[in-house]
């Protein structure tokens, strides 16, 4: 819909900028922490996905350029949007988490509130701090030792209260590509070396989510934190953002010099991997997907599938099936692909496959 009204942003307009705030108009030649950084952080519950999510984002991207930094403690990865793992920067580990405490406090109390009612939980810090810092602990193991202490509670409890309530990052070989096994974990402040910041203000959080994924409205903002009551945040901030509508509406914040690209750009095809934030990160998810594809993509228990992207939104999924040496990028639209735009599917599929199957000595593709 072209509203002619320059204030009112629709559906491609609003698409439009979504790519390019999140470097899928084309492949930007940024190092991968600098766009790790960019992006405010990427979802990560399993391994691989943030290595296939700066794949499709930077020119010449190698797994090497992502391992590395996990080795290096450049990245790290902990819990903290939405209460989910996420690979961040160093210096984002250290400064979102204090902000999104509160968030994740309530997180705790809403799912094991009632196991851990009655417990100070600030002795449960000390000792859970005290063990993982001394090594690098699972969750269940965590969990096992805390039980020793506290014969009656649940032992994921306890160990979730310590994970909620203290900055605990998973240490490699967690977060490398390929590597399997249980996450183990140890605090923030041991791991890197530094302090938690002392800010608690979600603004510098609200502008850098805007630069990445507006614009948008208060409640993306609240649906991409985890956070509630971001209004006298947005307050603070608007004097100097500049304001939309969408077509129901609604007012969407943005940043004054964020880009806003032409909505009829012609836009490269693009794969995203399973849990991309892009998919995550708003309300209204309309910008890239309809709510029947949401309902193929989003699973009951929790995942995300991968995706790709045509013209800017969502139109099938994919996933490599491996045996041996041998390796297929399998593609399922959802509905009839034109022969232009298979071929560029295809295109684009054959370099992931390069990419994410490079051991393989066989690699083909199949359209289901």
């Amino acid at each position: 819909m072209v509203t002619g009204d320059p204030n009112v942003l629709d559906r491609r307009a609003l698409n439009r900028s979504l790519l390019a705030r999140q470097l899928l108009l084309e492949r930007a030649g940024l190092p991968a922490v600098q766009a790790v950084g960019h992006l405010v952080g990427m979802q990560a519950q399993a391994p691989n996905p943030p290595y296939i999510g700066l794949w499709t984002r930077l020119a010449g991207f190698r797994i090497e350029d992502l391992a590395d930094r996990v080795r290096d403690r450049e990245v790290v990865r902990l819990v903290l949007m939405r209460g989910t793992i996420h690979l961040v920067t160093a210096q984002d580990c250290l400064a979102l988490r204090p902000v999104l405490q509160g968030a994740l406090e309530q997180g705790l109390k809403g799912t094991f509130g009632r196991k851990l009612a009655g417990l100070d939980t600030a002795d449960v810090v000390a000792l859970g701090r005290e063990l993982v810092e001394k090594e690098p602990l699972t969750l269940g193991g965590l969990g096992t030792l805390l039980a020793e202490r506290w014969p009656d509670r649940d032992p994921f409890a306890l160990a979730n209260a310590v994970r909620n309530l203290v900055p605990l990052v998973q240490v490699p070989p967690r977060g490398l590509w390929g590597e399997s096994g249980q996450a183990v974990h140890t605090t923030a402040e041991s791991w890197l070396g530094g302090t938690l910041a002392e800010s608690t203000s979600p603004d510098a959080m609200v502008e850098r989510y805007l630069a990445a994924f507006g614009p948008a409205t208060v409640k993306d903002i609240q649906t991409w934190s985890g956070m509630t009551r971001l209004a006298d945040s947005v307050n603070r901030l608007r004097p100097r953002l500049r304001t939309f509508r969408d077509e129901n509406g609604l007012e969407l914040l943005d940043l004054a010099d964020a880009p806003l690209p032409d909505p009829g750009m012609p836009v490269p095809v693009r794969f995203l991997p399973e849990f991309d934030n892009i998919l995550l990160s708003h309300a209204d998810r309309s910008r890239i997907l309809t709510d029947e594809q949401r309902k193929l993509v989003f699973t009951r228990n929790g995942l995300i599938k991968s995706t790709f992207l045509v013209d800017g939104f969502v139109r099938g999924l994919w996933r490599i099936e491996q045996a041996r040496k041998e390796a297929t990028l399998v593609i399922e639209p959802f509905g009839t692909l034109g022969r232009k735009d298979r071929d560029a599917v295809a295109e684009e599929g054959s370099s992931l496959l390069d990419f994410a199957a490079a051991s393989a000595t066989t690699r083909g593709l199949r359209f289901d």
